[in-house]
């Protein structure tokens, strides 16, 4: 397996409230992990609850004994989500802090996604498939008919998310099971990259020739081109499954 995590602040933000974590290598009883945080609440709340989640995830899973990938991951967010919404109520310039999430472990020719608000897991097999289902306003009138995906009030109300990591003590997470295939990349990213480029755009660049972090950078540099509006996340990987679908 192949993979690599870039952020960056973008062409408008001060501060940098976008986290990665990438380890082809066990993390305690999970074989790989992947994860993709974008803090919200303020330069400190949102750099603090990204950066938070992340790192005590990872200290959760290298401790727990717990199996089954998706207990493990479920059982780790719900603990870590109770941690952060406590942090919150510790100190006044943390209150209303939360993060996105999107969590990725492949396991054989499988992977197990975990995701909480609106950063993005992608399928790469030839063309650009979205895996998670954005946590947000205009995503939950659109599933009501209520809104068309990409129309101008879609756009001017995107940023609202109506789930996040830490900002209740109860926390709602969706799971997806994805069979991967040879040849088969994953995008892990924040909407500072989804924002900015068309889907077409990120298709164009992961299916290219350049090597994997040359791929991975070429998307951060085309989303600053584009307006560097937010901070931008990237989390890349190429499973390189054998043909009989292992890695």
């Amino acid at each position: 397996m192949k993979a690599c995590a870039m952020t960056d602040t973008g062409r408008v933000r001060s501060a940098n409230q976008d986290y990665v974590f990438s380890s082809i290598e066990p993390v305690g009883v999970l074989p790989n992990l992947f994860l993709v945080a974008d803090g919200m609440g303020g330069h400190q709340a949102g750099d603090y609850a990204s950066r938070f989640i992340a790192e005590n995830l990872v200290a959760h899973f290298k401790m727990t004994k717990d199996t089954g990938t998706v207990a493990v991951l479920k059982d780790g967010i719900e603990k870590v989500n109770q941690l952060l919404y406590q942090e919150s109520k510790k100190k006044p310039e943390l209150n209303g802090m939360g993060t996105t999430l999107v969590a990725a472990v492949v396991e054989d020719s499988t992977m197990y996604v975990a995701n909480v608000g609106d950063s993005r897991l992608y399928l790469i097999r030839n063309q650009l498939k979205q895996i998670t289902r954005d946590h947000s306003y205009v995503e939950e009138l659109v599933s009501l008919g209520q809104l068309e995906r990409g129309s101008k009030d879609y756009r001017e109300k995107k940023n609202i998310i109506t789930r996040a990591v830490g900002t209740e003590d109860k926390l709602e997470i969706d799971f997806f099971e994805v069979s991967l295939e040879p040849g088969d990349y994953i995008l892990l990213c924040s909407d500072g990259l989804s924002n900015m480029l068309e889907d077409a755009e990120i298709e164009e660049i992961i299916c290219s020739e350049l090597e994997l972090p040359e791929k991975a950078e070429k998307l951060i540099t085309v989303a600053n081109d584009n307006g560097g509006k937010d901070n931008i996340a990237v989390v890349l990987m190429e499973p390189q499954l054998g043909r009989e679908g292992s890695l």
